[in-house]
């Protein structure tokens, strides 16, 4: 939770599009979190909350044990907007009756206003929306009036005569509904009254002032990877708590080729007080026969803190530990104990220890990573810092599919080398949200001059993305990838063929493991 002028709260009901609402909400420089649906929301209330958005949800008020709110939640006089799930779970609060649709409405659809409405000032009468639904509203509450329709759906939004509620059956914060930030715009300015002064500079000043507040004469140990993420988190430390700050860059054995030299080097550029630290050795044994991803991820996260705690004790009177995690890893790696499924442990938010000593400091916990590439350029960080693709914890642990030897780390690690050296000198690389090589647990018989060959698959993957929420496969040039296949296949030892991905996310992961 950050300590903001005015925020906005999500309440998570386990919807596909529920970051994107948040991503749509920050986009108007409004301050907004996710929470789960039955969390406690008394820790909000020394906060300027504004007001609440319901998202979606996949499931139906009809079945047993659906997701619902304390029916005291609807006493508030702050404004309400729930969109799909969000606005029947309204209708039935307030004694309306909802039907079970024979047929799930996805889609486009096209939305007519039949009321006068805050919610639709300045909307055109008619426009394009995205549906998304089973369940549908087949009588109002006598509170409520219907102020559009669809040709399939008379009640497509609603508005409580009497408070500032009001319900969307389709979905503003996706891009085929045309008006859906104009809507999000009159329930944020209009209705809410936000003055919308977050920006990435208030950011700055607040966390500052925060880690100053917390921190004061304290030191740190802070993770670092030479990543934008650890970078930022580093910098800002810094402004709170200068020399305080002490940067630790682990080599853990799964970096990629020439990491440990080549990211020391950009670091210490930086002025910051850096340590490092190369534990490969110690990360690569207790990683030998592991193939579980997740274990894989839990080993990683658990050593790491050994590693800190070890060079805390060295550094002397070390309470802190800061880390560079973003608002995915929180949403991927926790479910809130909510209807949001877990998606995978990132090492730094579900592969840390339980009773680990050092108390966590992670200032960029609530900000999507194209918000600290923002954060990073008006802290003047150099693009070879803020452009650099992400780079899971992990490393090359979770892209090597199966065990981890120091062998398949090497072909790993040239092969990938190839890969981004190509992309770079064609330009692609800056076009790319993310760019990586897979080492695959199988091998393929192939012919390489005149003899017959049994060796390793790599997989090539590169996405487009904004927030890494979801992505897009890219679509590199056929003749680059060809090049890059060759050269690959030329000059890594122990790889004859090569393939590229091109699942989008969902339902894929970005990363294979």
């Amino acid at each position: 939770m950050v300590n903001v002028d005015e925020i906005i709260l999500i309440l998570d009901f386990g919807s596909q599009y529920t970051q994107l609402i948040a991503r749509r909400v920050r986009e108007q420089h409004v301050y907004c979190e996710i929470v789960p649906f039955n969390a406690d929301l008394s820790p909000y209330a020394s906060q300027n909350v504004k007001g609440y958005i319901l998202s979606g949800g996949p499931a139906s008020l009809g079945e047993p044990n659906s997701p619902r709110l304390a029916p005291s939640f609807f006493d508030t006089d702050l404004p309400i907007l729930g969109i799909c799930y969000g606005m029947q779970l309204i209708a039935d609060a307030f004694g309306g009756q909802l039907v079970r649709s024979e047929n799930r409405e996805y889609g486009r659809s096209r939305m007519a206003i039949r009321s006068d409405s805050r919610i639709f000032s300045g909307v055109a009468r008619e426009s394009r929306v995205w549906m998304s639904h089973g369940d549908s509203i087949a009588r109002l509450p006598d509170s409520f009036l219907t102020v559009a329709a669809t040709a399939s759906l008379p009640i497509a939004a609603i508005a409580s005569r009497r408070k500032e509620i009001y319900g969307l059956q389709f979905h503003p914060e996706v891009h085929h509904t045309v008006e859906g930030q104009k809507i999000l715009s009159n329930f944020l300015f209009d209705i809410c009254s936000c003055a919308g002064n977050w920006t990435a500079e208030s950011f700055i000043d607040i966390t500052v002032r925060n880690l100053k507040e917390r921190l004061r004469d304290k030191k740190v140990v802070l993770a670092i990877s030479g990543g934008v993420d650890s970078t930022v988190c580093a910098l800002l430390l810094k402004k709170a708590i200068g020399e305080n700050l002490y940067a630790i860059f682990v080599d853990n054995g799964v970096l990629r080729k020439n990491e440990f030299v080549d990211v020391t080097r950009m670091l210490s550029s930086l002025g910051l007080n850096l340590r490092t630290v190369d534990a490969s050795g110690r990360f690569l044994k207790q990683l030998e026969g592991i193939t579980n991803p997740e274990e894989k991820r839990k080993i990683i996260g658990n050593l790491f803190i050994d590693v800190f705690e070890e060079e805390a004790r060295k550094i002397g009177d070390i309470e802190f530990l800061a880390q560079g995690t973003l608002y995915p890893d929180v949403i991927e790696s926790v479910s809130f104990k909510g209807p949001s499924a877990t998606i995978k442990s990132h090492h730094n938010v579900g592969g840390l220890k339980e009773r680990m000593k050092l108390k966590l400091v992670e200032p960029l916990r609530e900000l999507f990573k194209d918000e600290v590439r923002e954060l990073g350029r008006l802290l003047g960080l150099d693009e070879r810092f803020v452009g650099r693709h992400p780079f899971p914890g992990p490393g090359l642990a979770v892209r090597i599919i199966g065990e981890i030897t120091r062998e398949r780390l090497e072909v790993l690690r040239e092969a990938d080398a190839i890969y981004i050296e190509e992309l770079t000198k064609t330009g692609q690389y800056g076009k790319i949200w993310q760019a990586f090589s897979v080492l695959l647990p199988v091998k393929s018989v192939g012919v390489m001059g005149d003899e017959r060959t049994y060796e390793n698959v790599v997989a090539l993957r590169a996405v487009t993305s904004t927030d890494a929420m979801t992505a897009d496969w890219a679509d590199i040039p056929h003749d680059i990838l060809a090049h890059i296949s060759n050269r690959i296949i030329n000059e890594v030892k122990g790889v004859n063929r090569v393939t590229y991905d091109i699942s989008s996310k969902p339902p894929a992961t970005i990363e294979w493991e």
